[in-house]
């Protein structure tokens, strides 16, 4: 497909906070052509003084994704490109520089998902592999070759020791966990224990059971929620989604957070049959709530809606913040990027002239989310901390943000 551009004259993201009263989001208009891809590295707190350490991380794995599209790749190697950077960064809480359990160790979680073939590949307290979103990934592939020797049923998710010798039986090549901590993450894990120990050292009863609920809280407030992910559509029209995390610091050994559990961490469909948008969905925040919503397919759905600004709000609101599921809790923590795309042949006289309108949006519980967007077409990614306003409550109010773009192509 050769593709030429329907050009827009370009605005800044508008940013919208709402509550159970309020509510209304505005779009922008941005150049894009051959593709496009949206990434965020986290919801939960981006502090001022990282500010720039994070866009700049988003736009690196914005420019990875852009570059596999530019030289033909479909959107499955795209997410993934833009996944291991993200994954190679420091400052976020996937893959290198993951926070530890309450063993001091590393485990990850990872998934993918083809819109156009609708298989997934996911990996759950994975440990020694640099890059857990290469192991999902490397399922997804195996699995659409089909069944193995004895009619056996190709596996799609794997956890702990099996994960990682199935991934170097794969040719993934392993990393010694302690190689993949950083200084920021062990001295993170010091801290935390620290508190932990105090904690444990508190008077029995009702204070002591508060406490360490409110200690709890803190460790794994809206601070240490930063799972990362990317969404993206490439030329021929096919979406795919990816999410890989470190899970929540002091977590549990073997614990399993939403960015392996299907329908949960991502989400990614082409449109067939009754669906008129093909959309696709990466999540972050608080794993518990996430999985308990099944948050991802719940916004995929939403998005099939005419108003894709107003279904998102209300699958926020609805089915996440006010979630029956989630009815004890105090604050619901998560964030999502969304992207969907409706292809519709232009009314021309060359018949052979193709559009599709991409929407792409943000929205998120926790205090700040940052994202990164990029069109094939682009320079360079435009970068946003989209943060909560002073005063509100983060768990109890939500943000939105997003834009509009056309592709335009010519069929062969």
């Amino acid at each position: 497909m050769e593709s030429s551009i329907n050009c827009a004259e370009e605005q800044q993201p508008s940013s919208v906070t709402t509550n159970s009263q309020q509510e209304a989001c505005r779009s922008q208009m941005l150049k894009c052509s051959g593709g496009f891809v949206l990434v965020h590295a986290g919801a939960g707190y981006h502090s001022e003084s990282k500010a720039k350490e994070y866009k700049h991380v988003c736009k690196r794995a914005c420019q990875r994704a852009v570059d596999q599209l530019r030289a033909g790749a479909l959107a499955m190697e795209a997410v993934t490109a833009a996944l291991v950077e993200l994954e190679d960064s420091p400052f976020t809480n996937a893959g290198m520089g993951s926070n530890l359990n309450l063993s001091g160790e590393i485990e990850c979680d990872a998934s993918i998902m083809d819109g156009k073939s609708l298989h997934f590949g996911a990996v759950g307290a994975i440990s020694g592999i640099k890059n857990p979103v290469l192991v999902a990934n490397c399922l997804l592939i195996e699995a659409q070759k089909g069944k193995l020797s004895a009619g056996r049923i190709p596996p799609c998710f794997l956890v702990g020791r099996g994960a990682h010798d199935w991934a170097v039986s794969h040719g993934i090549p392993p990393c010694p966990s302690e190689n993949m901590a950083t200084k920021f993450s062990l001295s993170a894990y010091k801290r935390n224990k620290r508190r932990m120990e105090l904690a444990e050292k508190m008077d029995a009863g009702q204070n002591q059971t508060k406490k360490r609920r409110q200690s709890s809280e803190n460790e794994n407030g809206s601070g240490c929620l930063d799972t990362v992910g990317a969404v993206v559509i490439d030329s021929e029209g096919n979406v795919a989604a990816a999410v890989s995390s470190g899970g929540l610091a002091m977590k549990h050994p073997g614990r399993v957070g939403q960015a392996a559990h299907y329908g949960c961490g991502c989400w990614a469909e082409n449109s067939f049959n009754m669906n008129s948008y093909s959309t696709a969905v990466s999540t972050s925040g608080c794993g518990e709530h996430l999985i308990r919503t099944m948050l991802a397919r719940e916004c995929s759905a939403a998005m099939q809606s005419e108003d894709a600004h107003q279904a998102l709000l209300e699958a926020m609101q609805n089915k996440f913040i006010s979630s029956p599921f989630l009815a004890s809790e105090d604050r619901v923590l998560g964030g999502v990027i969304v992207l969907r795309c409706c292809r519709n042949v232009e009314a021309q006289p060359s018949s052979n002239v193709q559009s599709a309108m991409v929407e792409f949006l943000w929205s998120h519980t926790t205090e700040s989310m940052c994202v990164g967007y990029m069109s094939a077409l682009d320079s360079k990614a435009k970068t946003h901390i989209s943060r909560l306003p002073p005063g509100t409550v983060p768990g109890q109010s939500l943000a939105i943000e997003g834009g509009v773009c056309r592709l335009m192509g010519v069929l062969d």
